[in-house]
């Protein structure tokens, strides 16, 4: 199963990087100039808990025999989860060319309101798809101890949302509306 998420995972990733439009790519370069320094820690944090945290907690954990053996087919069911979630993240990607890792207001960019695509259901879809995504990572790789940091990293990007929905508030003309409209930030009917 590592190997099929290794492959789904850089297929996702050359997908992403294609899907960008090159303004987009400029941009997501240059983020830790353009990054709020008050964001950095934060994001940093919840970066390495999704990403090689939870990797190498459910490495971990398979080589030390932490968790039961998942039946295969749970295991099947939760990389299709995990391919669901990046195909949601990339279509808020592709909707949004504003869809920047660093939390700003891109007014040299003309940035605007975007709620077309999955923005029409959630305020978060990038977020949503992905933390999602890690979530069942673990679950795919056989690992239950891999739930640990992912649900941490997801808590912490919830944490994020609440700054960063602060920002946009103040300093994106018509997020006001957005959030009376679109009411989830998330999860839909629950957060």
């Amino acid at each position: 199963m590592a190997w099929a998420f290794f492959a789904v995972f850089a297929a996702f990733a050359v997908a992403g990087y294609l899907g960008m439009s090159r303004s987009l790519i400029v941009e997501r370069s240059h983020l830790l100039a353009k990054t709020r320094r008050d964001d950095v820690p934060l994001s940093v944090t919840f970066a390495f808990l999704l990403y090689p945290g939870t990797l190498l907690a459910c490495g971990l954990d398979r080589r030390f025999g932490g968790s039961p053996p998942l039946p295969l087919l749970v295991q099947v069911a939760a990389l299709g989860l995990f391919v669901a979630g990046y195909v949601f993240a990339i279509q808020a990607m592709r909707a949004n060319p504003f869809f920047s890792a660093a939390v700003r207001i891109q007014s040299e960019r003309g940035h605007r309101l975007v709620d077309q695509g999955p923005y029409r259901f959630v305020r978060h879809p990038g977020y949503a798809g992905s933390v999602a995504a890690h979530i069942v990572l673990p679950i795919a790789l056989g690992s239950l101890w891999g739930l640990v940091p992912a649900v941490l990293g997801g808590l912490l990007v919830a944490v994020r949302i609440l700054g960063e929905e602060r920002t946009l508030r103040d300093g994106l003309p018509g997020y006001a509306e957005y959030t009376a409209r679109v009411r989830w930030r998330l999860v839909p009917g629950v957060w």
